[in-house]
Formats: C-alpha cells, sequence, structure tokens
C-alpha cells in the first residue's frame, strides 16, 4: 500500500534532530495511544466522552480543513523515522479561529529533551518567515509546567488570563514584529 500523501497546502519540515510531516490517516492510531495517557492529556480539556467520540475528533482534525500551510505535524526522530513522538499544530484557536494556535503534545517517553521545544520553534519559525501571520497564541493550563516551558523558551510573551474550554488559562503569544525583534535571541 502506497504512503498516504500530504496535502498540497501543507509542507513537511525539519529540525536538527526531528523530522516534521503533516499528520496522515496513518497516523491516528499513535495519537489515539498518545491521548489514552492520563498523563500526557492530564491538562487538556478533552472534547471526547468515549472511545468512538475520540476516534472521530482525532480523524477529523487530521482531515481539516485547514488554511494555508497550517494543520497537524507528526515528531519523528531523525535516527528513527519510523516511530511516532507525537505532534505539534499551528491552526485556527479550536479549529475555529481566528486567532491561530500553537500547540504540542508528545509522549512520555519522549518528554524532558527538548523535542517539544525544538519542533514548536520550527512551526513558529513556519509560521511567521514562511505564512507571514500577524500573531501567534497559545492558551495553557496554569499547572501545566513543561508546556510554560516550552512556551517560553520558543519566546512567546505571556499576556494575561483567559478562559478556554471554561477553565482559566494562561494566556502567551507572540507578534511578527516581537519574533523578528528576537529572532537573534531565541
Amino acid at each position: 500500500m502506497a504512503a498516504p500523501t500530504p496535502t498540497a497546502s501543507q509542507q513537511s519540515l525539519a529540525t536538527r534532530r526531528l523530522l516534521l510531516e503533516p499528520r496522515t490517516v496513518a497516523d491516528n492510531a499513535s495519537c489515539f495511544e498518545l491521548d489514552s495517557d492520563a498523563e500526557v492529556v492530564r491538562f487538556i480539556a478533552v472534547p471526547w466522552a468515549d472511545e468512538a467520540e475520540h476516534k472521530a475528533f482525532i480523524e477529523a482534525r487530521t482531515r481539516g480543513p485547514y488554511p494555508l500551510g497550517q494543520g497537524y505535524w507528526t515528531i519523528r526522530q531523525k535516527s528513527e523515522p519510523t516511530r511516532f513522538l507525537g505532534w505539534v499544530l499551528l491552526m485556527p484557536l479550536d479549529a475555529m479561529g481566528p486567532e491561530i494556535e500553537i500547540g504540542w503534545r508528545l509522549r512520555r517517553d519522549a518528554w524532558g529533551v527538548g523535542r517539544a521545544t525544538e519542533a514548536a520553534r520550527a512551526v513558529l519559525d513556519h509560521a511567521f518567515v514562511t505564512l507571514g501571520l500577524p500573531e501567534v497564541v497559545a492558551d495553557i493550563h496554569p499547572e501545566n509546567r513543561r508546556s510554560i516551558r516550552v512556551a517560553e523558551k520558543i519566546g512567546l510573551i505571556l499576556r494575561g488570563r483567559r478562559l478556554h474550554h471554561g477553565e482559566p488559562h494562561l494566556h502567551y503569544a507572540m507578534t511578527s514584529a516581537e519574533y523578528r525583534a528576537a529572532a537573534g535571541r531565541l
């Protein structure tokens, strides 16, 4: 069987250690397994009530559609290109917008060695350099120290708090002007 082809609107990205490839239906089972780890989704307000809804949610998010150059990328290690590590996204907030959000989720065995930061930085660069977006946001649960650290490492700035899915979250953002000003420092 031929490998699924990524949509023409989303390109593959690469970093020193990682391959970021547009997510395809072939990744859905790995995404389901990732989300089945209670520790991985501890700070996520999951929009599914059962396994069928969860699988349908993943399938819908994989399909999109998303604006040009946006969507989900599957994260893989260059040294192990068949191993699913997680995903990173750039898309309208909650798939509705108008704000464009960046987010990431990795398997627990991929935590703690900078992979989320490396993948998110590549997608942030893509957002501002390739797509020319005016701003990127991330709403993060205030107890999710790991994601807060990733957001800060890639240069997102804490703007305040706001409700996200009915719960208070920290609201991080970066404008294109802030990105250009910080480009030499990150």
